[in-house]
């Protein structure tokens, strides 16, 4: 089941729409703005915004139209998006695409479970491992869409997994995998997990 689930999910991420092709010289100088939050080079210093260095152009492009379009709320990113045309998008979704993103260090007491549900899912549960779309060491898959979540901020990862889970962020696709798999976790499981990302790499 869950290995038909990653097939299907990976087919329609490599067929879906195309984007235009984003120079990294030129999203360097427009992103200069997102370095307040997320870093200049996109390794954020705060826990709370997300760190974009390294992470896929196809999921930067993605996150960043979706918040310009409305399908996904960050009260922080409001009407910042709003007069970038999607060269301009693509432009700053390759420049933080092609820095080097930074590792944190996890809590080792939250370790042990992090890694569990992170490689072996919850098979009780009917939860997927994270590994499937998030690959072992996690970079993600680029050409598909997933993202990039090893060594993430556990602050950020833990409230997007929360937001998932109680409904609050939806853009996760018609499939709504990200939704189910938050649906089975508890505080406690999500903490483990987020620990676990931040020191992963």
């Amino acid at each position: 089941m869950n290995k038909l689930i990653v097939s299907l999910l990976l087919t329609l991420g490599i067929t879906g729409v195309a984007h235009a092709a984003g120079d990294a010289a030129a999203g360097q100088a427009k992103a200069a703005v997102c370095g307040a939050c997320h870093g200049p080079d996109g390794n954020s210093p705060a826990p709370n915004f997300p760190k974009l260095a390294g992470q896929g152009e196809r999921y930067l492009t993605k996150q960043m139209h979706d918040i310009k379009d409305g399908k996904r709320t960050v009260l922080e990113m409001t009407g910042l998006l709003t007069n970038l045309s999607d060269q301009d998008l693509a432009d700053i979704a390759a420049y933080f695409s092609s820095q080097k993103g930074s590792v944190g260090a996890a809590d080792p007491k939250q370790v042990a479970r992090g890694e569990e549900l992170f490689r072996g899912g919850n098979l009780d549960k009917g939860m997927p491992s994270c590994i499937g779309c998030h690959s072992p060491n996690g970079v993600g898959n680029a050409a598909a869409g997933f993202p990039h979540v090893g060594g993430q901020h556990a602050q950020y990862v833990a409230k997007q997994l929360t937001d998932f889970r109680e409904g609050n962020r939806t853009n996760d696709g018609d499939t709504k995998i990200m939704q189910s798999i938050a649906a089975k976790l508890s505080n406690k499981d999500i903490e483990a997990v987020s620990q676990y990302i931040q020191g992963l790499h």
